[in-house]
């Protein structure tokens, strides 16, 4: 058993993730290498390893010719005489497998060898780490900060580095060496130097990553993210929804004393951040979206994806927000474009009045100065309460007052 060869394998497989069978792969075509440049060809060259003990056979496949003279070329060609030295049984023509010995080949031939088996580690290692960073695309892992590279910042994310553009970095976030922060992976290339992997700290997913681990809710699918907008070091607004009618799906993500978000905030480094309940009303989602400032009324137009909202005068600040930022991720929560204005500004703009969605069609065949009049008269006799304007067989009012009127005489 070659034990020593066995034990590279395994420290390789363990260390490096690379499967032994694509190791003896890298060892057959080095020794292939080796033969061709030791030979000058290797198209007849045959290597076996055995996968159990890691013992190797390199042998080449030559033809037997009848005496020396008939010899055309020594590498694929051998004379009876030696072939039987081999095997006694064989004979002109057959086919016989010639060992080669690994310790026959030059310095060269051995050094190649050598880069061959070396490259192929190389390929499989960055191919590895390639593999197990890719199938972490769009996720949140935790990485070291290296050091600043311009602008931008290389994070060691244990097998491989990663690299945070200065597009993808916070405003005001500085960083120290050595620090341990989590970053969302947005893309990871394949590269011929390895895999190159960029991450961001001011994507929205960010956040809603965080969320999904830090909240059990989030995590068993009994609280949903709806919907997330962001601006990173600032502000963040999400809506949530529960499957369960017995969760509270804000409360989840608020958790006892705010414990669960403020673990978020501060992993942000102080962002604050607003969670809402989902509506599937639109009106109630934007008045949802607009808080904390009160609301008096909305009106969405789902098929124009627009909205005008009325607050109280001293509301209208608030809800706007410092340089619109509410208004701002209020609208991109809800995908509706939200125009605001206060009650006063209200009364003059069309669109922003109750009158203005009301249905006049009817207006002929309703007077309400003469329903008004026979109500007053009924509650004159006593007979009648306010708001009551049928019996309760469905006798009209008009029926109850002759009856009265027959009682009384």
């Amino acid at each position: 058993m070659n034990k020593e060869l066995k034990e590279a394998l395994d420290i390789l497989e363990k260390e490096k993730e690379i499967s032994k069978e694509t190791l003896f792969e890298a060892i057959e075509n080095s020794l292939i290498t080796a033969c061709k440049q030791h030979f000058g060809k290797a198209d007849n060259v045959k290597v076996e390893i055995d996968r159990d003990t890691c013992d190797f056979l390199c042998y080449a496949e030559k033809e037997v010719v009848e005496t020396e003279d008939d010899v055309e070329d020594d590498c694929l060609q051998i004379p009876l005489e030696k072939a039987r030295e081999i095997s006694k049984q064989v004979n002109v023509g057959d086919t016989i497998h010639v060992e080669i010995k690994s310790k026959e080949f030059g310095r060269i031939a051995t050094q190649n060898a050598k880069n061959v088996i070396l490259q192929k580690i190389r390929e499989e290692e960055r191919s590895v780490i390639y593999n197990q960073y890719f199938e972490k695309e769009k996720d949140v892992v935790t990485g070291v900060v290296q050091r600043y590279l311009g602008r931008n910042i290389s994070i060691n994310l244990g097998k491989a580095d990663a690299i945070l553009n200065e597009s993808e970095q916070v405003r005001g976030e500085v960083f120290k060496p050595t620090e341990r922060i989590k970053v969302y992976i947005l893309e990871v290339k394949n590269t011929p130097k390895g895999p190159r992997i960029l991450v961001s700290r001011t994507h929205p997913e960010l956040v809603k990553r965080l969320f999904e681990a830090e909240v059990t809710e989030i995590r068993d699918g009994t609280v949903e993210i709806k919907s997330i907008a962001r601006e990173a070091g600032s502000r963040t607004k999400m809506a949530v929804w529960s499957n369960n009618p017995n969760v509270d799906a804000v409360g989840a993500c608020v958790g006892v004393n705010g414990s669960r978000v403020n673990a978020i905030v501060d992993e942000l480094r102080g962002e604050k951040i607003d969670i809402v309940n989902w509506d599937e009303n639109p009106g109630n989602l934007i008045q949802n979206a607009l808080s904390p400032a009160k609301i008096v009324a909305v009106f969405a137009d789902p098929e124009e994806r627009t909205a005008k909202v009325v607050v109280p005068d001293y509301q209208l600040s608030l809800a706007i927000g410092k340089e619109g930022q509410n208004a701002r991720l209020a609208a991109r929560l809800t995908g509706y474009k939200i125009d605001i204005k206060s009650e006063t500004q209200a009364k003059d703009a069309p669109g922003f009045r109750y009158e203005d969605y009301l249905d006049y069609d009817d207006e002929d065949d309703y007077d309400e100065e003469d329903y008004a009049g026979d109500e007053y008269e009924e509650k004159e006799d006593g007979e009648m309460t306010a708001g009551e304007d049928t019996a309760d067989d469905g006798e009209t009012l008009q029926t109850k007052s002759a009856e009265q009127d027959e009682r009384d005489e």
